[in-house]
């Protein structure tokens, strides 16, 4: 039986992630000084990495910054009170916020300012949801699954709505937003699903794969939220084993007697060379043909 590789179909970066390393690269060329990144520019160990190679500093606070340097601001974006501190220190802003995390943190201001009560699907700690929650912490009550929705405290049921990060699992979040709608009528949905189209297109590349087979790799780091959904969503989808890696080293101790077929894809932070490599050792031991899956 051949021993083949199935290529998911879109893969890889998504428009945020390429404005948010255009506009790093953009400024490495265009500056003598040192340029600071709070935070990752984006959840790839292998990215942070390189740029950390090209003289890039990342802090986890603007404090850390000498006072009128510049700040990158990563693809997830900060908190109103991050700015503001920025701003004190008289830093200058490079922001590479994501169009649609920028579309949710208006969202949020928007139902702040009507006196909505909010609800804010995500992961507790992620820096995308830390930062939205910043635009009205008096308002926003973080769930993270189903069992959170009954840990929702003093909300007017009457002026509620809800708002989602936008990287999770496009199926898990549409099951907590039917029980959130059960258990507030009224709740309110935001006027665009808040899970960007990428996320959702990759998901569903991968659960055209997943039931064909016997290994699915998922190409990205273990901080990466969307990587993880699309490791989530192979699993549920059938296929046999599934795991998350960064680098080729990582498949060295995998027994591959029997596994004939393998499916690949990576998250949106990922590069096409990073990939690549993870293919290549592949090929190398004997999986010769790739399969697009369009």
């Amino acid at each position: 039986m051949d021993k083949k590789i199935l290529l998911a179909s879109p893969r890889g970066f998504c428009m945020g992630v390429n404005q948010a390393l255009k506009m790093l690269d953009d400024v490495i060329k265009q500056e003598d000084d040192t340029i600071y990144v709070r935070k990752e520019i984006v959840h790839n160990i292998a990215l942070v990495n390189y740029y950390k190679s090209l003289g890039v500093k990342f802090v986890d606070e603007v404090d850390e910054i000498p006072y009128g340097g510049i700040v990158v601001f990563s693809a997830h974006g900060v908190a109103p009170s991050v700015r503001e501190k920025a701003k004190k220190r008289n830093l200058r802003i490079i922001d590479t916020t994501c169009p649609l995390v920028t579309k949710i943190h208006k969202e949020a201001i928007r139902l702040r300012e009507q006196g909505y009560s909010i609800i804010l699907i995500g992961q507790i700690g992620h820096k995308e949801v830390i930062g939205i929650t910043g635009e009205a912490p008096n308002n926003i009550q973080v769930i993270q699954n189903e069992t959170d929705i009954d840990k929702i405290t003093g909300v007017d049921s009457s002026h509620i709505a809800w708002l989602s990060q936008t990287t999770l699992n496009v199926d898990d979040t549409q099951r907590i937003v039917e029980l959130l709608h059960k258990k507030f009528p009224l709740i309110q949905d935001p006027p665009k699903s808040d899970i960007c189209y990428a996320t959702k297109e990759r998901q569903l590349a991968v659960k055209n794969l997943a039931n064909k087979c016997d290994l699915f790799i998922v190409v990205g780091s273990p901080n990466s939220s969307n990587t993880n959904r699309l490791a989530e969503v192979a699993s549920e989808a059938g296929a046999s084993k599934v795991i998350r890696i960064d680098e080729s080293k990582e498949l060295e101790t995998i027994d591959y007697s029997l596994i004939n077929t393998i499916g690949i894809t990576s998250g949106v932070s990922v590069r096409d060379d990073q990939l690549d490599n993870i293919i290549n050792h592949l090929i190398q031991i004997g999986y010769t043909k790739t399969i697009e899956n369009c």
